[in-house]
């Protein structure tokens, strides 16, 4: 299995309203609002760490889920996503100056 690595584009909207993230692609006007653990993948989706390493730290740690499932689970989110223009993916590590990805807020 090769690793995937996830990173937010710059091609998006995105705000905290009641402690939800909601997301609006810039690309088709879809719009997301992320549940908690949706939410911290979103959150680390920085390019440089693997998904399989936010399932672990982000994911596992803070809510209590089988790890095959949750990494399952964050590789169809983080696909519907990138169909959206929402999230870019690479089986290496992704620059934010290679991408246009956005910054960690």
């Amino acid at each position: 299995m090769s690793e995937k690595y996830v990173a937010r584009s710059k091609a998006v909207a995105s705000r905290t309203l009641g402690g939800e993230i909601v997301i609006m692609s810039a690309v088709d006007s879809t719009l997301f609002i992320l549940n908690d653990v949706a939410a911290q993948i979103w959150l680390a989706a920085d390019g440089q760490t693997s998904l399989s390493e936010i399932v672990k730290w982000n994911v596992c740690e803070e809510f209590e889920v089988n790890p095959e499932v949750a990494y399952n689970d964050a590789v169809e989110f983080v696909d519907e996503l990138a169909v959206h223009g929402i999230l870019q993916t690479s089986e290496h590590p992704l620059s934010p100056n290679d991408t246009g990805a956005a910054e960690t807020p």
